[in-house]
């Protein structure tokens, strides 16, 4: 196997004829994709008599990102004798995941937003709520089992070190087939970097190869927030925990700045705004929605942007701006 590889899948043992055969292609495919680094541990009989999940995967080296939705229940068998020496972080989406069971360990349950972060010296007995939807990062110990102990950290899943961790494994899971021996090697570095900023609750923010991980979250939080009237390089920087020189700084790697970027999403949902087919807005409605000082000042932007206004753009593509 190469050192990243993605893939995704999909699995419903309820098909006529599809478990366990359906289950068992399902660990095949698996074990082919990810080998050794995570292997599946053994599932109830009940889990796979009624098995349907579907997510994608990712391997970086010895580190395994997996996104799954798990539209069934799942539990699994009793775990004796599965040793391992693993680190592995649990980001839930959506759903419940519980943990926990054996004598010497407390048991857990983690819910919608939120993440669970440990080390773990043997498999443990989990159980997952129908629809969960997760991402599990599964880590080597070495440079990550001192930072832990046998701490188990549970927290936001939109803390800042999550937020900035979560940013990467997206950047990862998009470009896994483009990268080179370079951006593997820079791909796992961070990964490992950020993956030590969660266990201490801090990453530094000075950091160069933490740049674009920063970037991407900064990104995606003004994506989440375009329509908010105080979204800012501020605000941003605010729930990220950097400065704003340090947020800065890590935009000016891309070449670009954080209110441009802010101004060219704002404009982008303002042009598809202008040919929504549910509904035509106009040019005074759109400035106030996307929180331009005035008209004005939208059109300016509008043009120096697309080369047209917003009302010859609207004409251009058939629709009109009011």
């Amino acid at each position: 196997m190469t050192d990243l590889a993605p893939g995704a899948f999909a699995v419903d043992s309820r098909v006529p004829g599809a478990a366990p055969r359906g289950f068992d292609a399902f660990r095949r495919g698996w074990q082919t994709q990810i080998g050794d680094v995570f292997p599946l541990p053994a599932f109830s009989p009940a889990t796979i008599a009624d098995f349907r999940l579907k997510g994608s995967v990712a391997r970086v080296r010895d580190v395994v990102i997996a996104d799954l939705h798990m539209a069934s229940a799942t539990r699994i068998a009793d775990p004796a004798g599965g040793d391992r020496d693993l680190v592995e972080i649990h980001v839930l989406r959506r759903g419940a995941w519980t943990l926990g069971g054996l004598p010497d360990r407390d048991e857990h349950t983690v819910s919608t937003g939120q993440f669970l972060f440990r080390h773990f010296g043997r498999q443990m007995p989990f159980e997952t709520a129908p629809h969960t939807t997760a991402q599990f990062l599964f880590l080597p110990s070495a440079t990550l089992r001192s930072l832990l102990g046998n701490r188990t950290v549970i927290g936001p899943a939109d803390s800042a070190e999550m937020r900035l961790l979560t940013a990467h494994t997206s950047m990862i899971q998009k470009t896994a087939t483009d990268l080179g021996p370079a951006g593997v090697h820079a791909a796992h570095s961070t990964l490992i970097e950020l993956a030590k900023a969660v266990a201490v609750r801090r990453f530094d923010d000075v950091e160069p190869q933490l740049a674009p991980a920063l970037t991407r979250a900064a990104k995606d939080l003004a994506n989440s927030h375009l329509a908010h009237p105080e979204l800012s390089p501020t605000m941003l920087a605010r729930e990220l925990n950097v400065s704003v020189r340090t947020l800065q700084r890590a935009f000016a790697t891309v070449g670009e700045s954080v209110t441009a970027y802010i101004r060219h999403r704002r404009l982008e949902e303002a042009r598809l705004a202008l040919t929504s087919p549910s509904g035509r807005w106009s040019v005074s409605e759109l400035a106030a929605h996307w929180h331009f000082v005035d008209s004005s000042h939208f059109i300016r932007a509008f043009k120096k942007h697309y080369g047209q206004t917003p009302t010859e753009y609207a004409r251009s593509t058939g629709s009109a701006a009011r």
